[in-house]
């Protein structure tokens, strides 16, 4: 596997590609809505990697190694030794058809030989929890998969995909990896901490809450927002997600961001289910503590990689690591996010590459129970090798 990294900005344009872009397998690109909505870029990627799937997203800032930035477009070129992609796009209307969506990809990727589906969504029109829901039911639990929701940094207004095609909204793009060579490591945490007493959802359709302990969900929101940061809502609470889970399931926990709010019926939208019956409790985060979270994101993707595999990659080759962490961690961090894309390269080694975008959402499987979820307020990382 070999990676090369690439760099778009206005006043150069791409850096050069390699001679070896024809043998180019992917490139993966992250940008913002801006950058990324006329399509020239992608046809400028088209041209110079004309044989390669070419997946990207717009974004709420690129990470590029131990970089985050928001005036360019990130990429990396991507050559496979012995390993075939299959990659498949889906339209989606509303969010009522996300499961369906994601049974139709996996279908669309399921192979004998299928070793990992990496996945990219519109991060507005779309139930993540049911999108990979629908993925893992037909793939199985036993296949890694991973990916996220596409930002619009914290706008909220439309956000961009594109999966061989210039990037657009309401699609979903999924990417499987296969044959017996290719090696996924993936890691997910978070580092936010609880406060506040745990209520519990009395009200809630899908991702959409209505009530927590009888109580408009929005009102409560409110209530510890203030007056003026409400008026900012749904980007402000991007600082104060919820975590929610089942009492008679520890393992069930995982962190739930706003996406919109219904000023009319009080209630408040989230990028996942928010089952009714859960508990729910509000959370805060410190700088040190999510930066720690993320570290922790990479020791699980590298601890995943067996060491074997790792000793039989062919000379030269290299691991790739994709990181995606949500929108609501880099506007809480603001200056000092770098720290947690640091704490990342810390663990992982300055020799693998990193690539990756603040999003709406993170896919992986749960760090306790295995099973993938979809996750907000997390930093994951995921790792690509091969092995002779």
């Amino acid at each position: 596997m070999r990676i090369q990294q690439l760099v778009w900005n206005n006043r150069s344009g791409w850096t050069a590609a390699s001679a070896a872009s024809a043998q180019t397998s992917l490139v993966a690109y992250f940008g913002t809505r801006e950058a990324l909505c006329s399509g020239a870029r992608f046809d400028e990627l088209r041209a110079m990697f004309p044989a390669a799937h070419i997946l990207g997203c717009s974004t709420g800032g690129q990470i590029n190694n131990d970089d985050v930035n928001d005036d360019e477009i990130v990429a990396a070129a991507i050559s496979f030794g012995a390993t075939r992609l299959r990659l498949w796009r889906q339209e989606i209307g509303e969010a009522g058809q996300s499961r369906a969506c994601g049974e139709l990809i996996g279908r669309a990727l399921a192979a004998d030989d299928l070793a990992g589906v990496f996945v990219l969504s519109d991060g507005l029109n779309v139930n993540g929890s049911e999108l990979v829901a629908g993925i893992s039911k037909v793939i199985g639990a036993n296949i890694p998969l991973t990916g996220g929701l596409a930002g619009d940094g914290a706008d909220f207004k439309e956000t961009l995909v594109g999966g061989d095609c210039a990037p657009r909204p309401r699609v979903i793009a999924g990417l499987g990896f296969y044959g017996p060579a290719i090696r996924v490591g993936h890691g997910s945490a978070g580092g936010w901490d609880q406060f506040g007493p745990r209520r519990q959802v009395t009200r809630s359709d899908g991702n959409v809450l209505f009530k927590l302990d009888g109580e408009p969900a929005l009102d409560l929101y409110e209530r510890y927002l203030g007056p003026e940061e409400s008026q900012g809502l749904p980007g402000s609470a991007l600082l104060f997600p919820i975590q929610v889970y089942d009492l008679q399931r520890p393992d069930s926990a995982v962190v739930r961001t706003v996406l919109a709010v219904d000023r009319d019926s009080r209630s408040m939208t989230f990028a996942g289910d928010v089952p009714q019956g859960w508990t729910a409790q509000l959370m805060r985060g410190s700088l040190d503590r999510l930066a720690a979270g993320a570290a922790d994101a990479a020791r699980q993707a590298r601890s995943r990689l067996d060491a074997k595999d790792a000793k039989d990659a062919k000379e030269g080759d290299q691991r790739f690591s994709i990181l995606i962490s949500c929108i609501g961690r880099r506007l809480l961090m603001g200056q000092r996010t770098i720290e947690e894309v640091e704490a990342v390269g810390a663990e992982l080694g300055a020799a693998t590459p990193r690539l990756g975008f603040y999003s709406y959402g993170e896919i992986s499987p749960h760090a306790k129970s295995g099973v993938c979820e979809l996750h907000n307020q997390t930093m994951t990382v995921t790792t690509l090798t091969e092995v002779a």
